[in-house]
């Protein structure tokens, strides 16, 4: 089992920054790939970045403003969202995929609410 607890985010004015973290527990050996997904009201929930050995990917709506960062020593993953837009607005959800004997298990984190204003 994996939990995972975000934190960091908040209200803030367009053009603005936050950053997300999110720590991991439990059996985090396991752990493959982490990232970050998000769920604005009346959407589905979307992949917003993925890092696994190195390799990042982000969602073509994010690209050249947020990166995601992994701390393999402390089991963390952070999220620096910068030139935030109001289309940004979501519930962020970090998502941990790790590896067991019967395939891949993906746990989820609480949700951290992020509110950027026009």
């Amino acid at each position: 089992q994996v939990q995972l607890v975000e934190s960091g985010g908040g209200l803030v004015q367009a053009g603005g920054s936050l950053r997300l973290s999110c720590a991991a527990s439990g059996s985090t050996f396991s752990i493959d790939v982490m990232g970050w997904y998000r769920q604005a009201p009346g959407k589905q929930r979307e992949l917003v970045a993925l890092t696994n050995v190195g390799v990042r990917n982000y969602a073509d709506a994010v690209k050249g403003r947020f990166t995601i960062s992994r701390d393999n020593a402390k089991n963390t993953v952070s999220l620096q969202m910068n030139s935030l837009k109001p289309e940004d607005t979501a519930v962020y959800y970090c998502n941990a995929v790790s590896n067991s004997a019967s395939g891949p298990v993906r746990y989820w984190g609480q949700g951290t609410q992020v509110t950027v204003s026009s």
